[in-house]
């Protein structure tokens, strides 16, 4: 038997029906009892009438059944205008507690500021029961969705890379090391090689959605030990123009496709608007970004090099006054600021970007080296051992396509999309430097 979801109630007026859920809330006034009664999908009101003899047990079941607990009922679904609460009622017939919670609870799941952060990630499983974590959740489950669906549509193969690795990925990057079967490992930072290996064996694009692991001690409202990433690789392209291009498309794809399946209630539970997809990206160059902070912004930074988190924000504030865009991508950073495998332009910048979301970056892309010797010289100049580093290497000796790509942290992006203050609350089950449970 099909479970009836709370939301499907109004196919069954009158009716008699089984519902199961938790029991939300409990008014008892002197003649009658109302039960709010909440699963995954909606809530719904019970009403006990005290006057009648039958409902004498249900009565005393309710008074002393603490909040949270589950129950199973069969009820008769009554339509009903006078009921605020969609205009219906639930009628019991039987009722059988299912579960039983305990009578206080640790956090308020009516108001999340009345409780510690730190104490609602300790007790997630029931911070999650917010309705606006389920939303939230739902509408993550629906933007992956809609990213497979463009990878699909557009003929990406997709690829699971592992995540136990014999090197970082990122020269620089801490990892988490292991023992594997007395060999050091480590988890993978990111699918980077592999993707690249899918390229170099005649796979002409690529994408992966999987975890990555960072062993970086960082505790900012946007990083992460553990994420969530969705990777693209590309190849046969002419130049990373071609990897902006990509990227631009499938974000505007995906974020037109969320905003009309969710974006009305999503400005209505989070009180924000998503991007507006019919504004092009903005692209500027790593060295007139500098300039442009430093002569339209009064800032400067204190790294010649790369970017600091003011200097995403004052750029994306920029960008956003002059052209409405909420996208911003930099291009061409200083090798000293990038990974071994990103290409050179004939300046000795790296063919690469950041793509800057309403203050953060929110991607790093690049076109790849593919020639062999080259990337030997980079990872020389990068203080790595080529040696380390041989199974990589060997993937570009038997000729491979000029490509590049892409990855995008999902818990980030929905951060950033519905304008929440921290990825802890944007991320599922987050772990990081001091977070190890639940």
């Amino acid at each position: 038997m099909n479970r009836i979801k709370l939301k499907d109630l109004d196919q069954y007026f009158g009716k008699e029906i089984e519902v199961q859920a938790f029991v939300e809330n409990i008014r008892d006034l002197q003649y009658v009892q109302f039960i709010i009664l909440r699963d995954g999908s909606a809530t719904v009101q019970m009403t006990i009438e005290k006057s009648e003899e039958k409902n004498a047990s249900l009565v005393e079941l309710f008074k002393e059944l603490p909040l949270e607990s589950t129950i199973k009922a069969k009820v008769l679904v009554s339509e009903n205008p006078k009921v605020k609460l969609r205009g219906m009622e639930l009628l019991p017939i039987e009722v059988e507690v299912t579960s039983r919670s305990k009578n206080e609870l640790p956090i308020d799941l009516k108001d999340k500021e009345k409780t510690l952060r730190e104490t609602r990630l300790d007790y997630r499983f029931l911070d999650l029961r917010r309705k606006d974590n389920h939303f939230l959740f739902e509408c993550e489950t629906y933007l992956e969705h809609m990213m497979r669906e463009y990878f699909i549509a557009h003929e990406y193969m997709e690829i699971h890379s592992p995540k136990i690795a014999a090197g970082a990925a990122e020269s620089g990057a801490e990892v988490f090391k292991i023992d594997y079967f007395g060999e050091e490992a480590c988890l993978s930072q990111s699918p980077q090689f592999y993707k690249q290996m899918a390229i170099a064996a005649g796979f002409d694009q690529v994408f992966e959605i999987g975890p990555a692991f960072r062993a970086e001690n960082s505790h900012t409202s946007y990083h992460a030990t553990e994420i969530n990433m969705a990777d693209v690789e590309i190849g046969w392209i002419h130049s990373f123009d071609d990897v902006m291009d990509m990227e631009e498309d499938f974000l505007k794809y995906v974020i037109s496709k969320l905003n009309e399946k969710y974006g009305e209630e999503i400005k209505s539970t989070f009180h924000v608007d998503l991007v507006d997809t019919s504004i092009p990206f903005a692209r500027v160059t790593f060295e007139e970004a500098k300039r442009i902070l430093k002569e339209e912004c009064n800032f400067v930074g204190e790294r010649e090099d790369d970017f600091e988190r003011q200097e995403e924000m004052l750029i994306c504030e920029y960008f956003k006054k002059k052209t409405g865009t909420d996208f911003v991508f930099v291009t061409k950073f200083p090798f000293a600021a990038r990974p071994f495998y990103h290409m050179l332009d004939s300046d000795g910048n790296t063919c690469s970007y950041d793509l800057l979301f309403r203050g953060i970056e929110l991607t790093t892309g690049a076109q790849r080296e593919h020639r062999r010797d080259i990337l030997e010289r980079q990872m020389i100049e990068k203080e790595i051992d080529p040696k380390s580093l041989a199974f990589y290497l060997e993937f570009f000796e038997y000729g491979c396509p000029p490509h590049g790509g892409f990855a995008i942290g999902i818990g980030r992006f929905m951060m950033q999309l519905f304008n929440i203050d921290n990825i802890r609350e944007a991320t599922f089950i987050y772990r990081g430097p001091t977070r190890l449970n639940p």
